[in-house]
């Protein structure tokens, strides 16, 4: 299940919640027990994984089949 942060604008703090998708925009209740909050937009970071082999030379599009120079 997705984690999300959220920060409380009346007493400044920052939380974090589980929830579903489908939930990651409904109200959230800062844990001093404030309702005015809002959703903060989170960094990913993708690390490792392999990246699919550049082609020399073939065919696909513009740039990749030598139509265009």
């Amino acid at each position: 299940m997705p984690r999300y942060d959220y920060r409380c604008r009346s007493c400044g703090s920052t939380f974090e919640l589980n929830r579903s998708m489908a939930e990651a925009n409904a109200p959230a209740t800062c844990p001093s027990g404030h309702d005015d909050t809002v959703k903060l937009l989170s960094a990913v970071a993708v690390t490792g994984g392999a990246a699919a082999p550049r082609s020399s030379g073939g065919g696909g599009g513009c740039c990749g089949g030598g139509c265009c120079g």
